[in-house]
């Protein structure tokens, strides 16, 4: 289906649809491709989100890494993994984000929208959601502090609608909506992309029933200094299958994690 989605002279990747677009989120041209302010929900881990189980070249199966992609997948919407049908959602389909709202970048160092260039890799097993939020600007709480560094300005929120990278068009439920971003090393990394919007107090999302809701920017998420489910945990609350340790918020973006949610929200 048409070339690699960086291709800017391939028309359909550099067009903006309007049904992608979010009238509230003022975003144009160059250098995004087509933007889209609607991103898949991939769950509340954000290990190997770039490549699923695929080696670094994406070209080949890697064993040790599919076991820690079926461990730590669990959202809707898997990169390179089997799709999930309806059936897989046990947490039922009322119960799960499938997809909501991201801000596309303007350029501005907003911190959700651009990732920190952190110059050398950062294993996120080792890293919770809250752990760049000391890199803001203290007087503009929104935006990163000016003396850091940054990646490409392509590698930024919305740029390409056609981009399966979650940079572009996805994002986890570890952080709640409109924190900043906190990534392995830079925009294209693994780590926790933050669903966001330029709606005033928090974000739109589709759950997996076709209902549509409203998630405050305050949603109860647990313990933002927990750190990530992982594959080799045998015991604690970072075990393959347990419940997120991301509160509530967690709660609605994995798919079949047993997690009774027995309040509205």
């Amino acid at each position: 289906m048409g070339p690699i989605p960086s291709n800017i002279d391939y028309t359909p990747w550099a067009t903006d649809i309007a049904t992608f677009r979010c009238p509230s989120d003022p975003g144009e041209g160059l250098p995004a491709l087509g933007r889209t302010n609607y991103a898949a929900c991939m769950g509340d881990v954000g290990r190997w989100i770039q490549t699923g189980p695929w080696d670094d070249s994406k070209t080949l199966p890697n064993n040790d890494r599919a076991t820690q992609v079926r461990a730590c997948h669990r959202g809707v919407f898997r990169i390179r993994s089997a799709p999930t049908r309806f059936r897989d959602i046990l947490d039922g389909l009322a119960n799960t984000v499938m997809a909501g709202e991201i801000a596309t970048d303007l350029g501005d160092h907003d911190a959700r929208t651009v990732a920190v260039d952190r110059a050398s890799y950062v294993n996120m097993q080792s890293q919770a959601p809250n752990s760049c939020d000391n890199m803001v600007d203290p007087s503009r709480p929104q935006f990163w502090d000016s003396s850091l560094a940054f990646d490409e300005p392509i590698n930024v929120r919305g740029y390409r609608w056609a981009d399966a990278f979650a940079v572009f068009s996805g994002f986890m439920t570890a952080s709640p909506p409109n924190k900043p971003l906190c990534t392995s090393d830079q925009g294209s990394g693994e780590g926790y992309y933050t669903a966001s919007s330029r709606h005033q107090g928090g974000v739109h999302v589709l759950m997996a029933d076709g209902a549509v809701k409203f998630i405050t920017d305050s949603i109860e998420a647990g313990n933002q200094s927990d750190l990530p489910i992982v594959e080799w945990a045998t015991s604690g609350n970072r075990t393959p299958g347990s419940m997120s340790p991301y509160g509530l918020w967690g709660a609605l973006g994995t798919r079949a994690n047993k997690e009774v949610i027995d309040s509205e929200f």
